[in-house]
This record gives structure tokens, C-alpha cells and sequence, in this order.
């Protein structure tokens, strides 16, 4: 395959980059011989994992305690107390042993003390005091408080602790509160006896951690190391290459096929940018164009089966329904999402009149097929495993296995000890900072369980939703919607514009318990079926990551491209605007999540249909261009009219059709008379 790094950006280029602007990648420089000693923590965190999924029998509490111990320790190892964003020297001095400072370390220690006190209780010792705890278990408990914020902020940033503190302060301070929001307040022990235990700190965050979270990136990291990453790229070269514009919709399909195992928005970005972005450049993109393609596609991985992102497995544990029908139900919206970004490259390169890969720099099928097909056969154990009933853990368990032993016997590239040891340690390290914050947002959790915030804030909600729709009801001269749809409409608004602020500081995962957790109240009094609700949070979480001021994924595609950051983050949120629109389509027509109540084939055809056509048209509109360039009256007219596939129904698609007919109609006929002359 011959397309290349770019010549501009080296290993510790794109490496700094990622740092940059992913906090979770932003590790110490380590010595050699505390990276050994890090590294054999990192190996025996993974082989634990692995270990009591597949054949141990380890207490639910105790399991969540040894993985938090492992996040906390690891964390003051790993991250040092400001962020590094680049690569450094180890820090030497009296006062640290081999770059790390001995207080760090200390840390580590006390850390794992904390974590470990409450799941080494015995189990009936522990019951008895729930509810009446000793001095120990509250300074226990405040102490781990402490460091899990401190392990959030070294790890991710300042934003979710602080998000933290506030929801602390509001459960100590609740009888100050304003309106609805107002609370009798708890003491400082009863608050503590609330978060530390399951209902918080050790709840459902941490737990989907430990039991499926920590296999399933592991899995990634040694797909992605016996070559699967690889031949998903080379595959998709084959595939789109040869077309207009051909290495933007490699970039597509490469991050489509890279998402399914990898959930990090910016590490796809960073990963597939390098060789996407400058074989975009070259056959013309404009860069902001290319880093936007990039960005927005990788995106998609978080909502991409079947691995998709953290917060799939945790949805797994909120509603207590298999893998398999979140799988199923993410399948059609995700492919919603790539369709809106495949329509509006292709027409950028019509536009543009941009040339495909020739055939000297396109790979041949059967020389990739002959390096890196047994990489597949991982991946399809893992998706009959989950296909035919298994739980999570089993099935990620079994297609780790199969990695290593491909690994060993593949002809090509053969995985060595060290480098199982190497990739072992990388699939650890790739969880601490996403565990850290599964910690804080256990704390959130916890204090939302015990003031009922969140029946209050949907109550807000619902109130501030049915304001709008009186106010819009009494002055809307049609009568498609009545004031209870209305009111579904704005609640659905006031949760989405939530999802993009709070996702703009808040790593994905967080943002989605949170707001789950805070909307829960809402979405129940609107009737919204909860995989629906579950769904249309996670959705509005992961588009933050392309959403400026803050798209993060955007400005790290950005620093690849060469481009201007806040243009590439402009046009990545325009290229992934589809992902906007799915999930009222979802949330109108819950048959395109194949498994929501009420499904009919009819209803989901009708509906994919409509969210197809009308993801065209605003593509349409937002590329100025069909056959011919569009004038600014036609944009804006396709634009309005494609908003009626978001309330799918017969009656709606017809009449966009027939609405946009004359304009496309028009469109032809002006490409004819231009052929003609």
C-alpha cells in the first residue's frame, strides 16, 4: 500500500498531538526501571481481568474494589501532577525514584489502601454497618473520595471533578437550593454512607469497568496488533479508492471498520489521520475538508458495532437487556451516520472534480488478504459469541484468545512474548483514565440516587418544555403537531443542547451516565421507551467530540491536516450534522432500533427510507451542489424541506418527495443544457 505518514508530522509529532488533545494519553516520562516495574502492574491488570472472567469466582464487590485499586494506583504512577504534552526526559532527583516522585508514589500506595478497605470487609460486617457507618468507614470512604477526584483531574481534566464538587455540594447544602431543586441536605457521614458502597463509587460505572469495559479494549489493542487495523485500512482502500475523491471515503470506511474495535474518537483520528489526511490533501481536498472527513468518521466508532465505546456496555447493565439488542440497535443509526458523511464527500468531489487512487497506489487484494486475513477470524468469534446469546465477558474473553493464538501462528508478522507482554500493558493503559472517571461519575451517581435529583430535574424540564410548546402551539399556523408533541419536541431539544455542552469537557462515557441518570425522570413522563432515551443521549455525547468551541477529535485532525482548528471543527460538526438528525428520527420512530417495542418491518422500512432521503437532501443543501451548483434560495429550500423525515411517517415522506422533485427536476435540466453546450 503506498499511501504514507505525512513527511511533516514524525512519530513523536503525531504522538504529542494526541497528547494534545486527548488528556488520557498525556503519560509521565518514565525510567527504565520503574517502567518495568509500571509495566508488570499494567500485565498483571490485564491477565487479572482475564482471569476472573473466564474461570475465577471472585465476589461482585470485591472485583469492583481489585479493579478500582489497580485504576487509582496506576493512575498517580502514570500522570504526573500537571499535564505533559509533550514527550520528556524522566524528572531525576533525590526526592523521586526513576521519574517518579516518591510522594506519587505514596499516593499509589494509600490509593489501593482505600480502594481495598470497603470490599475486604467481610461481607456481613460490611451489611450491618450500611446505614449506621463507624469513624473508620467515614474517613475510609472520604479519604478514597478525595483521591478519585484527584485521579479524575490528573487523568481527564478539570472539568469532570469540578462537575463532581458542585453535586457534593449540593447534597450537603440542599436545604439552599433554589425551586424544585431544593433538598433536605445530609450530613457529611450520612453522604458518605451514601456514595461508597454499590449505589455509588462501586456502582454501575465501575462495575460495567471491570466486567466488560477492560475486556473489550483489551481485545481492541490485540486486534489492532495482530493486524486486523491494518487490513480493515487496505480493504477499505480497496473498496472506495478508485472513486472520485477516493481516499475520503477510504477514510470512511477504514474509521467505520476501525470503530468497531476501537472506541476512542481521537485516538482513531490520530491513528487512520495520518495516512487518510495527507492522501486527501493530495489528490485536492482542501486540509480543513480532510481533517473534518477524518474527525467525523472516526467519530463514529463510539456508535459503531461491535465493540462501540464504553458506554454500550454500561447501557448493558442499565437496562439489563443482552449486548446483542444494544449491538442490533445501534446497527442502522450508525450506518445513518456514515451515509450523511459519504453523501456530502462525494459530492465535495464532484464538486471539486477531485480524481480517485490509480492503480499503483491501490493495494492488491489477494497480497493483503495473504498478510492479515487470519486477523478476521478474531473478530467474527467474537460476534458469534455475542450473536448467539453469550454474555459480554465470555464472549470478549474467547476472542482474546483467539487474537493471541492468531498472533502466534499467522505467517506474517508473528506476535512475540515481548510483544504480547507490550500489548498486554498498552490494553491496560488504554483503560486508567476512562476508569478514573467511571470512579467520579460513580460519585455523581451516587449523590443523584440520594437527593432524587433526578425526578427534579426532569420535572424542570418537563415544565420548561411545555413553556415553549403553549408559547410555539399558539402561534403555528399548522396543525401537524398538537401541544404534547410540541412539548417532546423541546424536551428532546433542552436534552440534546445539554449532551453537546456537557460533552464538550466531559469524555463521552461520563457525560452519558450523567445525563441518563438526570434525564431518566423526563424521558419516563414523555414516554420514551428507555433504550430509546439511552440511545439518544449517547448519540448527543459522541457529537460533542466534532461540536467547536470544543471538537476535540476535529482539532486533532486539524493539527494533522495543517488546517485552521475552529474551520475543521465547522465543517466536521456540517459533515456529521446526520448524527444530529438520527436520533429525533429515532426518538419519532423507534423501529429503526430494530429491538424498541412495537417494531414492524414496514415501520422500519419506511422510516429508513425517510432518514435516508431526508439525510441526502441536507447534505444536498449543505454542499451547494447536486449535479449542478445550487443557488442559495435552493440550499436554503432543500434544507427546510429535508426537517420533515425527521417525524418519519408515509405521509411525510411522500410529500418531501414531492417537494423536492421540482428542484432535483430542475437540477437535471440544467446539467443537460450545460452537457449540451
Amino acid at each position: 500500500m503506498t499511501i504514507e505518514k505525512p513527511d511533516t508530522l514524525s512519530e513523536d509529532q503525531l504522538q504529542s498531538l494526541e497528547r494534545k488533545y486527548d488528556s488520557e494519553t498525556a503519560f509521565r516520562a518514565i525510567g527504565p526501571r520503574m517502567g518495568f516495574v509500571i509495566a508488570a502492574c499494567l500485565v498483571a491488570m490485564s491477565v487479572y481481568h482475564f482471569s476472573a472472567s473466564g474461570f475465577l469466582l471472585i465476589r461482585e464487590l470485591l472485583h469492583f474494589g481489585i479493579h478500582l485499586a489497580f485504576v487509582l494506583g496506576l493512575t498517580f504512577l502514570l500522570f504526573s501532577w500537571k499535564k505533559e504534552l509533550t514527550v520528556k526526559e524522566p524528572v531525576t532527583g533525590r526526592l523521586s525514584f526513576d521519574g517518579v516522585p516518591l510522594f506519587d508514589i505514596a499516593l499509589a500506595l494509600l490509593a489501593v489502601t482505600a480502594a481495598m478497605y470497603l470490599p475486604l470487609l467481610p461481607p456481613a460486617e460490611a451489611a450491618s454497618r450500611a446505614g449506621n457507618p463507624n469513624f473508620t468507614d467515614t474517613f475510609m470512604g472520604s479519604v478514597l473520595l478525595l483521591f478519585i477526584l484527584e485521579a479524575a483531574r490528573r487523568s481527564i481534566g478539570y472539568v469532570l471533578p469540578l462537575i463532581a464538587v458542585i453535586f457534593i455540594l449540593y447534597a450537603i447544602f440542599g436545604r439552599y437550593a433554589p425551586g424544585l431543586l431544593k433538598h433536605g441536605g445530609v450530613h457529611w457521614a450520612g453522604f458518605v454512607d451514601g456514595i461508597y458502597g454499590i449505589q455509588g463509587i462501586y456502582g454501575i460505572a465501575i462495575g460495567a469497568m471491570a466486567k466488560y469495559v477492560f475486556l473489550f479494549i483489551l481485545f481492541g489493542v490485540l486486534a489492532a496488533r495482530i493486524g486486523l487495523g491494518q487490513l480493515f485500512i487496505d480493504l477499505a482502500t480497496i473498496a472506495a479508492g478508485r472513486y472520485a475523491g477516493g481516499p475520503a471515503k477510504v477514510a470512511i470506511c477504514s474509521s467505520a471498520f476501525m470503530g468497531s474495535i476501537s472506541g476512542s474518537s481521537i485516538a482513531n483520528t490520530v491513528t487512520t489521520g495520518a495516512l487518510t489526511i495527507p492522501a486527501m490533501k493530495k489528490v485536492g481536498y482542501p486540509p480543513h475538508f480532510a481533517g473534518a472527513t477524518e474527525a467525523t468518521s472516526s467519530t463514529g466508532g463510539q456508535i459503531t458495532p461491535p465493540v462501540m465505546g464504553a458506554a454500550a456496555f454500561i447501557m448493558v447493565d442499565f437496562l439489563g437487556i443482552p449486548l446483542r439488542d444494544v449491538l442490533a440497535a445501534a446497527l442502522f443509526p450508525a450506518f445513518l451516520h456514515y451515509f450523511g458523511i459519504f453523501v456530502m464527500v462525494h459530492l465535495e468531489a464532484k464538486k471539486l472534480g477531485l480524481r480517485g487512487l490509480s492503480a499503483e497506489e491501490m493495494p492488491r487484494l489477494r497480497a493483503v488478504l495473504r498478510m492479515n486475513w487470519l486477523a478476521a477470524a478474531p473478530l467474527i468469534i467474537l460476534i458469534y459469541m455475542i450473536l448467539s446469546g453469550r454474555t459480554p465477558d465470555y464472549a470478549a474473553v474467547y476472542a482474546i484468545i483467539a487474537c493471541v493464538v492468531v498472533g502466534f501462528i499467522k505467517p506474517h508478522d508473528r506476535m512475540t512474548l515481548p510483544g504480547l507482554w507490550d500489548a498486554l500493558a498498552a490494553g491496560a493503559r488504554s483503560t486508567i483514565a476512562i476508569g478514573a472517571a467511571a470512579a467520579c461519575v460513580g460519585i455523581i451517581v451516587g449523590v443523584i440516587t440520594l437527593t432524587g435529583t433526578g425526578f427534579r430535574i426532569g420535572a424542570i424540564v418537563i415544565q420548561t418544555a411545555n413553556d415553549f410548546a403553549a408559547i410555539v402551539s399558539g402561534i403555528w399556523p399548522f396543525s401537524f403537531f398538537d401541544l404534547q408533541q410540541w412539548a417532546l419536541f423541546f424536551s428532546l431539544l433542552l436534552v440534546a443542547i445539554a449532551c453537546i455542552v456537557m460533552g464538550a469537557g466531559v469524555p463521552t462515557t461520563a457525560t452519558y451516565i450523567i445525563l441518563v441518570s438526570v434525564t431518566a425522570g423526563a424521558f419516563q413522563i414523555l414516554n420514551v421507551e428507555p433504550i430509546v432515551a439511552h440511545f439518544f443521549v449517547f448519540y448527543y455525547g459522541v457529537l460533542a467530540d466534532i461540536t467547536p468551541p470544543v471538537a476535540l477529535a476535529a482539532y486533532a485532525a486539524a493539527g494533522i491536516a495543517g488546517s485552521d482548528p475552529f474551520r475543521t471543527g465547522n465543517t466536521a460538526f456540517r459533515l456529521g450534522i446526520a448524527k444530529a438528525l438520527v436520533p429525533f428520527v429515532f426518538v419519532y420512530s423507534p423501529a429503526l432500533l430494530l429491538v424498541a417495542d412495537g417494531f414492524t418491518w414496514w415501520a422500519f422500512t419506511h422510516t429508513l427510507a425517510g432518514a435516508m432521503l431526508g439525510i441526502a437532501a441536507l447534505g444536498i443543501a449543505f454542499s451547494g451542489y447536486w449535479l449542478t451548483h445550487l443557488k442559495q434560495i435552493e440550499r436554503l429550500y432543500i434544507a427546510i424541506v429535508s426537517l420533515l423525515f425527521i417525524a418519519p411517517g408515509v405521509m411525510t415522506l411522500l410529500l418531501g418527495v414531492a417537494l423536492l422533485t421540482p428542484v432535483f427536476a430542475l437540477q437535471i435540466a440544467k446539467r443537460r443544457r450545460g452537457a449540451s453546450v
